[in-house]
Formats: C-alpha cells, sequence, structure tokens
C-alpha cells in the first residue's frame, strides 16, 4: 500500500499548502467527514443551523491557515487530529465567526441542510457522549464509502445484481432461497454464486482498508483503527 499517495499521508508529509495536490488532498477530506463533525456539534447541543456555520467557518480556517503545523505525524490520524482542531475552534473563534451574517462567507463545503438535519434526527444514537457520537459517525462513513466504490466497481463490471444481493445481505440477511433465485437468474451454479460472493466480500475488505488508508499517516495504523471503528459501531 503506496502511503506517500494517500490524501491525510499527503497533507501531512507538505504540512503546508506549496506541496501539489495538498490542499486538494485536505479538502476532499473535509467534503467527505464534514458529517461527523455536525453529529458532534448537534450531540453538543448546537441548533442544525449554528453546527452548519460552524463548520464552515471551520473548515475556512483550517483549509485558509497554518493549522497543519500542529498536526503530529506520529499521532496522525485524521479523524483524531479534526475533532481536536474543531473543539479548539468552537470554544474560542466560533464567538467571532458567528458574529458574521448567515451565509456571508464563502461556502468551503456545500452542506445540504435539510439532509443533515434529518439524518441526525435518525440516527441519533440515545445515551451516546458528542465524542461517541463522532466516532459512531466517523465509522459508519468509511463503511459507507467503500460500499459507494463497490457498487461503482461491480455497476463497470455489469455485476450490480451481485453487489445488489451482497448489501441487502449485510442489511438485512438472505436465505438459500433467494441466494438460489439469484443464480438461476445470472445462469451461474449456487456454488459458483457462493465463490463470486466471497470474491466480492474480499474486495470490500480491500476498499475498507484503502479508505481507513486515506485517513492515518502509515500502514502501521489501520488495523488499530480498523479495531477501534469496529468497537465503536459494537457500543451502538
Amino acid at each position: 500500500m503506496q502511503f506517500l499517495s494517500t490524501q491525510w499521508s499527503m497533507v501531512l508529509n507538505a504540512g503546508h499548502d506549496s506541496a501539489p495536490g495538498a490542499r486538494a488532498a485536505l479538502d476532499q477530506l473535509c467534503r467527505t467527514y464534514w458529517y461527523p463533525l455536525y453529529a458532534f456539534l448537534r450531540r453538543s447541543g448546537h441548533q442544525d443551523a449554528d453546527a452548519e456555520d460552524l463548520i464552515q467557518s471551520f473548515f475556512a480556517k483550517l483549509i485558509e491557515q497554518d493549522w497543519l503545523a500542529t498536526a503530529d505525524p506520529a499521532k496522525g490520524r485524521f479523524r483524531s487530529f479534526l475533532l481536536i482542531c474543531l473543539k479548539r475552534f468552537a470554544s474560542g473563534e466560533a464567538r467571532k465567526a458567528h458574529a458574521q451574517k448567515r451565509g456571508g462567507q464563502n461556502l468551503i463545503i456545500c452542506l445540504d441542510d435539510e439532509k443533515a438535519a434529518e439524518r441526525y434526527a435518525a440516527e441519533m444514537a440515545e445515551g451516546l457522549a458528542p465524542d461517541e457520537v463522532y466516532d459512531r459517525r466517523w465509522a459508519l462513513t468509511l463503511l459507507e464509502q467503500a460500499w459507494d466504490r463497490l457498487r461503482e466497481e461491480c455497476q463497470a463490471a455489469e455485476k450490480l445484481a451481485l453487489f445488489e444481493h451482497l448489501r441487502a445481505a449485510q442489511d438485512a440477511g438472505t436465505g438459500a432461497a433467494s441466494c438460489a433465485a439469484l443464480a438461476a437468474s445470472l445462469n451461474l451454479t449456487e456454488s459458483a454464486l457462493k465463490s463470486a460472493l466471497f470474491r466480492l466480500r474480499a474486495r470490500y475488505r480491500e476498499i475498507l482498508r484503502q479508505e481507513v488508508a486515506q485517513t492515518v499517516s502509515n500502514a502501521s495504523e489501520v488495523d488499530d483503527e480498523i479495531r477501534h471503528l469496529l468497537q465503536v459501531l459494537s457500543r451502538g
């Protein structure tokens, strides 16, 4: 796994905007993982509009200023770095940011107001502290990113029916009858279908590792990060 080409490693290695692709990599990471921050702020007591304003102002500061100089490559999980920076921002400079008129700043990321509020209401796990909500949403975002990539690959390879079967089995479970029906529809034996699904599951795990790799600083942290996120999900 080539970590020098992953997003968070690229950002850490740059430290500043001078390295080609570093700012674009940071921007993409922020666009992908803004929702866990939103859930953290909502669980901390902020209303929907205030949480979105805070995130916009926070990302503006993060991307435009040299906050990356505070990132420790030895403890380089993007998840941890992002939350620490947000907490500092929310407790201090947030008051100045809130003095701006809503919508008066340049948008760094595009937030869907209605969807964010609806998702938070539907997914809110009762009894979790703000930090726990953040970690849970981070883990779920990584899983969804991996599923989305696998779906795109299957669609390109004309294997969408296999993907949909695997995803349905993951979400709700499917019995032997549905497996037999799928095999018949694809003109496969059940044994061949099971082999294809096995390979698809293996590919999903590979993609998930790649997604996690984008958010840590080196290869040694991937397994620890996956274990942590699975533990987080098991508590939800």
